[in-house]
């Protein structure tokens, strides 16, 4: 017979469920109801209507010699792997913020300054567009491998405490992005694009977190599975899943009539409700089911299925309004990460995606940076504003959150660096907001400084706060 104590455990734990849940339900009105105030107040500015949004179709009526792109690729795909090596060997970072600079190197910003003729050999305004497409087809492949990476398990064994880390780690940065709008607006957007749709993407792009890069920061120290790595790992989790599914939202708002939004919301609903409860298990039985035929193998006809399910689903999502990078994180994170399907996935697709698609992306974001565009000392005294508020919001909210939480003041200080990682995943949600004119090419300028800042420090800055100390294992022992 179980004693009285045991008696009053599910009761206990049913409490601890309804306070948790009104917790969430107060800081999401408390959320909501600040935004509006900002929002309120933004109303009444207008935009400043400078800038020019960046075009996106071929800008030549010649047709362009295959090699030509062939080229640029190689160029491309080299200066990469030159720069990554470089930051991994000599500056002790991660490889892909080489990678980022080395895109950055090869556009105006730099190449263009320097040799103008050399950056148009390179690279011509009539490859551009080309470089482009496949840049923009290789994040769609990139989202589906970020969507393979989120472990599940990371969202459903977590604590109370480390989800109310992760939310406090996008809340906040979220209102400082969305009140860094009253003074942004003014400035630098562009005419027509309102202010909810401009304070929404900025509130959105300064709540990301890199979760393959510090991921990846992480196992290079070897700590993944330590208690803070772990509990970084899940906060990271926690965050690409709510940042995005914002981003999606402020996309939609961006790109359809108010009239419209709410059935734009609504189809999108549908769509995640037939994925989750109706793709998802289709999928989880079929490969199970080959699996127990093959050995955990992946055939061709399986691989054709998985490329046909994603190519769909960024489909769907780009028809419905909200971008195909979506659809494409969606079927990843849905599809089984048991046995060997997820890991022979990443293994065939990862490395061309990584060493061919991806250093394309950088470059086409490198081509799309002119920092020559900050001018006088105001834009710059701006570009240092939004970092600061960035690291402010990341690092101050997860700091805050995670001593309440009962984290050390060094592990603390850890976890707030770690969650203020940015790099790749921010310069995709900014190519999303200069491709639907949300900002201009100027705020587009600042933010990628910001996002290449705020990674850079992530290393050094661990090292300073933390180094290889108070890493424990998991499980406490």
């Amino acid at each position: 017979m179980p004693a009285p104590g045991d008696q009053r455990l599910p009761e206990r734990a049913a409490a601890g469920h309804g306070r948790a849940f009104v917790s969430y339900a107060v800081l999401a009105a408390l959320t909501v109801a600040a935004y509006l105030w900002i929002r309120s107040v933004g109303e009444g500015l207008a935009p400043a209507g400078a800038g020019t949004h960046a075009a996106e179709g071929p800008r030549s009526a010649q047709p362009i010699p295959l090699a030509r792109v062939l080229l640029a690729l190689a160029v491309v795909t080299l200066l990469a792997r030159v720069f990554g090596g470089l930051f991994r060997r000599v500056l002790g970072q991660p490889a892909v913020i080489g990678e980022i600079v080395a895109g950055i190197a090869l556009g105006p910003s730099v190449l263009g300054r320097i040799s103008p003729a050399a950056q148009d050999f390179v690279l011509p305004e009539t490859v551009v567009p080309y470089i482009g497409m496949i840049s923009k087809v290789g994040v769609v492949l990139f989202m589906f491998l970020v969507g393979l990476q989120l472990d599940p398990r990371l969202l459903r064994h977590h604590t109370r405490a480390t989800v109310a880390i992760s939310h406090s780690s996008i809340v906040v940065p979220f209102l400082l992005g969305a009140s860094l709008a009253l003074v942004l607006y003014p400035l630098h957007a562009e005419a027509g694009v309102s202010f909810t749709a401009f304070s929404l993407f900025l509130g959105a792009s300064l709540s990301v977190t890199a979760f393959p890069v510090l991921a990846r920061i992480l196992i290079d120290r070897g700590v993944q599975s330590t208690a803070l790595g772990a509990t970084a790992l899940a906060c990271a989790a926690i965050d690409d899943v709510t940042a995005w599914t914002l981003l999606a939202l402020v996309v939609g708002i961006a790109r359809m009539e108010l009239g419209h939004a709410g059935w734009t919301v609504l189809f999108v609903l549908v769509y995640v409700g037939v994925m989750l409860f109706a793709v998802r298990p289709l999928l989880a039985r079929y490969f199970a089911y080959r699996a127990a035929r093959r050995r955990g193998a992946l055939s061709h006809t399986d691989l054709a299925l998985v490329f046909v399910a994603l190519l769909g689903s960024a489909f769907t999502t780009e028809a419905l309004g909200i971008h195909a990078l979506f659809g494409a994180f969606l079927l990843g994170a849905i599809l089984p990460h048991d046995g060997q399907l997820a890991e022979s996935l990443r293994a065939r697709l990862e490395d061309v995606v990584l060493v061919l698609f991806l250093p394309s992306f950088f470059a086409f974001t490198g081509l799309r940076t002119e920092i020559g565009l900050l001018e006088g000392g105001r834009d710059w005294l701006l570009c240092v504003l939004i970092i600061a508020v960035a690291t402010l919001g990341k690092f101050g909210g997860t700091l805050v959150a995670a001593r309440l939480s009962g984290l050390d003041g060094r592990s603390a200080a850890a976890l707030g660096v770690l969650m203020n990682t940015r790099g790749l995943m921010e310069l995709i949600v900014l190519d999303v907001g200069l491709d639907l004119g949300v900002i201009t090419p100027t705020v587009f300028a600042m933010l990628v400084l910001m996002a290449l800042v705020t990674t850079f420090a992530t290393t050094p800055l661990l090292d300073l706060v933390l180094g290889r100390r108070g890493f424990r294992p998991a499980n406490g022992g």
